[in-house]
Formats: C-alpha cells, structure tokens, sequence
C-alpha cells in the first residue's frame, strides 16, 4: 500500500504543448492517502482516464512528478509500481480454472506452492469464490470474472493500489452495488489503497472516501461527498454532483441585497457583486413545497415523477424560471397546480462567474 502524491502532474498527447489548451490533463496537484478509497468521476474525454495511466505506469506525464510513499516514481515502468489494475472488461484466462487464475500471477513469481495455495484460499474466501474455485473461468458470469480479475491483483502481498478503470460498466446493474459493497469490504478488510474512474456519480459517491471531479482536463474539484454535495466550488460540480442537479437561479441586486425572483428571496447576502454575473444555487432536496398560503413564493406544477417514496416536481416559477424539486410529499399532485415554495437560507449557495462565493 502507498500513499500516492501528484506534484503539479501533467500530460499532453501533442509534442511540444504551447498552451494550456495543448494538455489533455492540466498540472495538477494531489495527495491520496495509504489505504482509503478515491473516485476519478467526470463526463468522457476529462482526463481521468490519462490520469489513472499515469498512476499505473501505462503512460509517461509531459510534467510533474508521481510519487509513491515520497519516492520519485515518475520514469518507472509498471512491474516496478506494483501497481494492480483492473479494466472496464475482464482480463482472464479463460481457459484456466478460476483457481489457476488467482495463482498465476504468484507462480510467475515463483512462491513456493504451499504458500500459493494459503494465499489462493485467503482471497477467494476474502471474495465469495470458494464455491466456483475449481469451475473454468469461461464459464461465468461478467461480475465473477471481474470479481476474478479483482483477486489476481489481490493476491499479491506487495501491491501499492489497485486502480479500477470503470470495472462495473460490463456488470449488471442489479449486481452493482452488491460488487461496490465487496470493493469496500475488500479495502477495508485489506487497507489498499483503491482508485475507480467512473463517469457515473452514484458509483463514485457510494465507494470512495474522497472523490475527484474533472473536466476538460482540470480537476475541478476534490472532497469527501458530502463536501461536493453541500458545497460544490464551481457550478460545474454543484450540476455534475446530484439528480436532480442544482437549480440555478437569476439574481437581483437591490441596495447590495440579493433578491432572488423566483423564491422571493430578499437580503440573503450583502457586498459589491456585479449584477450579471451571479446565480443563486439551491439543491433540489432543499427546496420546500407546500399549500400557498397568499404569501411568499408560488409556481406551478409543470411535471411530476414519481419514484417511489420521492417524487421529481418541475415547477414554474412565477418569473418563468424552470425548477426542479425533490420532495417526499407522496400525494398525487396534478400538472398546473399551484404550490407555495421555501428554502431555507443555510441551504443557499451563491455563484459569481460561476464560482461558489
């Protein structure tokens, strides 16, 4: 295990990058700690992936310095990292038995047998593959064969991280969650340290202990999830992290107040903003509908999902702002109704030039 450090981390596939444009990932700095979980989460051709082969040693940075545990491992190959990585599709022998699997990478090592089959059965028990040890590997399910390519990095008593490169993508989605809870079981159990590149939030949120948002190159922002959800930096993050995402709204600015229209928002703020350059952010789960009462803010129900014990309402502002609100109110409520809607002032967030202030 290793804690791993980027020191101002760059890569760009261009010989010879003239700007920060040239970079498919922008020099970064970050520091992950021994044993914990870490989420590389952003939408496709972010950099997560370039930034995760880096890590494993598949590729080189153009700048900057990796380091594991402080030492400089920047220019060595993979084999010297210790680094096991599973793939968005299972890399097995599947002609081998699942056994054989979890061995080969200790018997290209040449440990004594005895000790390969110790070490075989502590990680197959440590995976829920005692049952299916000895069945060929060709003849299992997507989630056991990743589950397989999990315990041949496993296996190994030196690995310094196993990095994750959207592993569940090929898993059924039933099966999902119930593989996250192993991974974390896994880590917990073992204290590897664990990096996953997902483009799904749920995924990230729900497994690591800090997740790294990323766009275009940049990592936006890094937290623990609850930080991203209740204070996201930027309004990339606060519409990337939740479903619904954030609602931003227009503001006012009155006398150095913050007004914000749609809500009947007064006096939330004072300061010198520029009027044009603000949004107000409310998370959907912050917003209160109830029955008008004459008073305060109103809009009108343009759509209502039901999910079970929540429901996604579209509302209307007066103003004609589009809103969405997560609400537990289970009732039917009819398109066209009116409801009166609150926020409490704790939960409201305001963005200039789209950065949280």
């Amino acid at each position: 295990m290793a804690e791993i450090t980027l020191r101002n981390l760059g890569h760009s596939y261009l010989p010879g990058p003239k700007s920060e444009d040239d970079y498919a990932l922008k020099p970064v700095d970050l520091v992950w700690e021994d044993g914990k979980t870490y989420a590389l989460l952003g939408p496709s051709g972010c950099g997560k992936t370039t930034m995760l082969n880096i890590i494993s040693g598949l590729l080189h940075p153009s700048d900057g310095q990796l380091l594991f545990d402080g030492q400089d491992v920047t220019h060595k190959g993979t084999s010297e990292r210790n680094i096991a990585q599973v793939f968005q599709f299972p890399v097995i022998y599947t002609t081998k038995s699942v056994r054989r699997n979890l061995a080969f990478p200790l018997e290209c090592r040449k440990w004594d047998p005895k000790k390969i089959a110790a070490r075989v059965a502590e990680v197959s028990e440590m995976l829920d593959l005692d049952d299916i040890l000895d069945m060929p590997a060709r003849q299992l399910s997507a989630d056991q064969k990743q589950l397989i390519s999990l315990g041949r990095g496993l296996v190994r008593d030196d690995v310094s991280a196993v990095l994750l490169d959207e592993p569940l993508t090929v898993i059924d989605p039933q099966m999902k969650f119930a593989l996250r809870r192993k991974l974390r079981q896994i880590n917990r159990h073992t204290g590897t340290t664990m990096i996953l590149v997902t483009h799904d939030q749920s995924e990230a949120m729900s497994f690591a202990d800090e997740v790294v948002v990323m766009k275009d190159g940049r990592v936006q922002q890094s937290g623990r999830p609850e930080q991203l959800f209740e204070r996201p930096e930027n309004t990339f993050v606060g519409y990337f992290i939740g479903s619904p995402p954030i609602n931003l709204f227009d503001v006012d600015v009155q006398h150095d107040n913050l007004h914000c229209p749609a809500l009947a928002l007064t006096g939330l703020r004072r300061g010198s903003f520029e009027e044009g350059a603000l949004k107000i952010g409310v998370r959907p789960e912050h917003i209160r509908v109830t029955e008008p009462k004459g008073t305060g803010a109103t809009a009108m129900v343009e759509a209502c999902e039901n999910l079970g014990i929540e429901q996604i309402l579209s509302l209307r502002a007066a103003n004609g702002e589009l809103f969405k609100v997560k609400s537990r109110l289970r009732q039917k409520i009819a398109v066209g109704r009116p409801l009166a809607v609150s926020v409490a002032e704790k939960d409201v967030l305001v963005f200039q030039d789209g950065k949280l202030v």
